[in-house]
């Protein structure tokens, strides 16, 4: 996970109560163990197993992927805005590494 994720809030200054739409995405190869490289061995694999979307410390979602995931995974999901509090997304993958990122929602008024 060399680059930054991406990520787009519908709206970093929500009413109170207003349905938050967030899209992310990571560049990761999500190498299945099922192909083999230049020398004839198989590439070991490893995947995304594991995203974390949180407000502060409070869990909004988590999602666990699969071998059936694509490269370069998108994710979108929605959620209401009740209070103020930094948005985390936190993707971890087979091999320990971690990319994260993080926006900030401030309620309006």
């Amino acid at each position: 996970m060399s680059r930054p994720p991406r990520i787009w809030i519908s709206n970093e200054t929500p009413e109170k109560g207003e349905i938050l739409r967030v899209r992310a995405q990571i560049v990761h190869p999500m190498e299945t163990g099922f192909r083999f490289g230049p020398d004839g061995e198989p590439l070991p694999m490893n995947i995304v197993t594991r995203f974390q979307a949180l407000l502060d410390d409070d869990l909004l979602l988590e999602w666990q992927p699969e071998t059936a995931i694509s490269q370069n995974p998108y994710i979108e999901f929605t959620f209401a805005a009740l209070r103020s509090g930094q948005l985390r997304m936190i993707w971890t993958d087979d091999s320990g590494e971690v990319a994260a990122a993080t926006q900030d929602i401030e309620l309006a008024g």
